[in-house]
């Protein structure tokens, strides 16, 4: 006998979701320049899902999620005096596989890929914009995650879930002075 699953996780879906993004404390040099304070996310999200061996789910998802407000600004003093770097960071993007065991309507899954960050970084230099140099691909990254999505009708699931962004270390340099920092995204 075959067995078929009540509840089938098989199949494509798209979705939208809100929650709460909070930074960690590594900021420029290795201080804590910025807020960790949580910011609003809302997004998008579709992928496909495929249910096997009859209670293992397999899937990949991309989504993007726009967040709230953000200016982590550093000031420089000393030999940089005068001159400000600003990052704003718009947005978190990702494309990642998971996989999920199932028991009924209740999926448990880790997930795991490709992440990018939409944000834009600036220096100035006594109010006016200053040229810099950045080194390594400070939008591209990494993300892990987990969660519980429950099925509560057919074609209709909610989901709780976290998920860590890690984007690498960004390294700058700006002439005449050659002020330079380096900031964890």
């Amino acid at each position: 006998a075959v067995y078929a699953p009540i509840y089938n996780w098989t199949g494509f879906y798209i979705g939208g979701h809100v929650g709460g993004a909070f930074r960690g404390n590594d900021g420029f040099a290795g201080t804590n320049n910025g807020s960790d304070d949580g910011r609003f996310l809302g997004g998008v999200q579709g992928g496909a899902d495929y249910q096997f061996a009859p209670n293992w789910v397999l899937g990949i998802e991309a989504e993007y999620s726009w967040l709230g407000s953000n200016n982590n600004t550093v000031t420089f003093t000393g030999a940089g005096a005068g001159y400000v770097y600003t990052n704003n960071q718009r947005g978190l993007g990702s494309v990642t596989g998971r996989i999920g065991y199932t028991w009924g309507p209740a999926l448990l899954y880790v997930k795991g890929g490709y992440a990018f960050s939409d944000n834009s970084q600036n220096v100035t230099f006594l109010g006016g914009p200053a040229g810099f140099g950045v080194d390594g691909g400070h939008q591209d990254g990494y993300t892990v995650g987990a969660g519980l999505e429950y099925m509560f009708a057919q074609n209709w699931s909610a989901k709780i879930e976290y998920q860590y962004y890690d984007f690498g270390k960004t390294r700058f340099n700006v002439a005449p002075l050659n002020a330079f920092g380096s900031v964890r995204d």
